[in-house]
């Protein structure tokens, strides 16, 4: 089938790559003439496993391109896939400017039946609303119907998610559209969801909302473990075992952060409180998270009189392993906040440097490319990012490097027991520290 893939960012690329290495014709327009460019020389904007492998196989094979002449891209589309960002407001809300400036080039453009795919997250009614604009602004002998088909890939994992989902979700509002997408699936083999285009959306954000709640239960039982003397290991394994619970999204942490869960929380609590309706355990889940990410920062402000001229090693810079995003990690509130007080920081990430460099520079703030130059000096050490290579340390490191050997882990990368009797003094969430 003839696709056209309006974005290629996270959620653009990955669709648009993964349609044409299911067969299909695909067409992904951007505006970013570079960008477009890199694109098709094979060149990924984006760190993701497995990503530029099968851009490079699927543009040698033909059916992949990209381009910025989004006319020529929608006039041959049978079917146009929305993937562009829906960034956060002020106030919480989901910023639909991008889908909006998208959906009137379609309207400019389109001349024959076309079905218009919403994948970007939106608030519950925004597919309804665009097939009304769409249905007010297209010529009447052109029919344009719109359907919902969220996402729901993690960055790291984008291409797995996608080619090996737990289920696609599409919400239609009729059987010419569900035709259209059950053909445009049908490579993929996997469980389908059909259901309206509000429910759709609703199961969008409620998904990740759910697991963003899971994530700040667990970070709070954490918290409170450290008080009355438990440890948070040994408290998930036993909730884990029970299949309602389940093993994932139990670890504890300093925060989530990413695109999506800080994202998305905010926006449905916003979308609530316009229904005149309070979901109090998202506003509880974004107060968590928020507070979750300083802990580590609140913890070194009590233990020592001062951080200015302290020599602190931070390791990891993004979100997740993974992948090379820093948006919403709390590397960045923590090193802001460090750099405000004085402190002389070393930082080390496998990938995500580039995008770092941009937000935060600063003389205090330096650069290695190997976590032995990042520790060398190091009065503290602290973990924000569960990298492998982080992950392989060993206490020995820590004590031969550091000037003094304190490390404060936000990712429990490490089992208590390994520092007992090192000389490294060790922090984590929801463990008794070992000093």
């Amino acid at each position: 089938m003839n696709i056209a893939v309006a974005g290629t960012g996270y959620v653009g690329l990955v669709t648009g790559v993964c349609l044409a290495e299911c067969g299909h014709q695909v067409t992904c327009i951007d505006i970013d003439e570079n960008k477009i460019a890199r694109l098709n020389l094979g060149v990924s904007p984006i760190y993701e496993q497995g990503l530029e492998e099968l851009l490079m196989k699927n543009l040698k094979r033909g059916n992949l391109n990209f381009t910025t002449n989004y006319q020529k891209a929608y006039q041959s589309a049978e079917v146009i896939f929305i993937g562009v960002g829906t960034p956060e407001k002020e106030d919480g809300s989901a910023s639909l400017d991008f889908l909006y400036s998208v959906c009137n080039q379609i309207a400019s453009c389109i001349v024959k039946d076309c079905l218009v795919v919403i994948k970007s997250t939106v608030p519950i009614g925004t597919n309804d609303k665009i097939e009304r604009y769409f249905k007010e602004t297209v010529e009447e002998c052109i029919r344009v119907e719109v359907a919902s088909n969220p996402e729901f890939l993690a960055q790291g994992s984008a291409v797995n998610d996608t080619l090996h989902a737990s289920r696609i979700v599409i919400g239609v509002e009729s059987e010419w559209a569900e035709s259209k997408l059950r053909s445009i699936y049908e490579g993929f083999h996997l469980p389908m969801v059909v259901t309206s285009r509000r429910n759709a959306e609703m199961i969008k954000y409620a998904s990740n909302d759910f697991l963003a709640l899971k994530i700040s239960y667990m970070n709070e039982i954490a918290n409170f473990c450290e008080i009355i003397e438990a440890n948070i290991d040994d408290v998930a394994f036993g909730m884990s075992l029970d299949p309602r619970i389940g093993p994932r999204f139990l670890n504890a942490g300093i925060g989530y952060g990413g695109s999506c869960f800080p994202k998305d929380t905010k926006a449905l609590y916003s979308l609530g409180n316009e229904y005149g309706y309070e979901l109090k355990t998202i506003k509880a889940a974004i107060e968590i998270n928020e507070r979750q990410k300083l802990k580590i920062y609140r913890e070194l402000k009590m233990r020592f009189d001062t951080l200015q001229g302290m020599k602190i090693a931070v390791l990891g810079l993004t979100f997740k392993p993974g992948t090379d995003d820093i948006r919403e990690a709390p590397s960045l509130i923590n090193i802001k906040r460090l750099l405000e007080d004085g402190a002389i920081l070393t930082a080390y990430d496998p990938v995500g440097i580039h995008n770092f460099e941009r937000l935060i520079t600063s003389k205090n703030l330096n650069y290695k490319k190997n976590l032995n130059d990042t520790l060398k000096g190091a009065q503290v050490a602290i973990i924000f990012t569960e990298w492998s290579e982080i992950k392989e340390l060993t206490p020995h490191d820590f004590k031969g490097y550091m000037e003094t050997p304190i490390v404060y882990d936000g990712r429990n990368c490490f089992k208590n027991e390994a520092f007992k009797g090192t000389g490294v003094e060790y922090h984590s969430i929801g463990r008794m520290s070992i000093k």
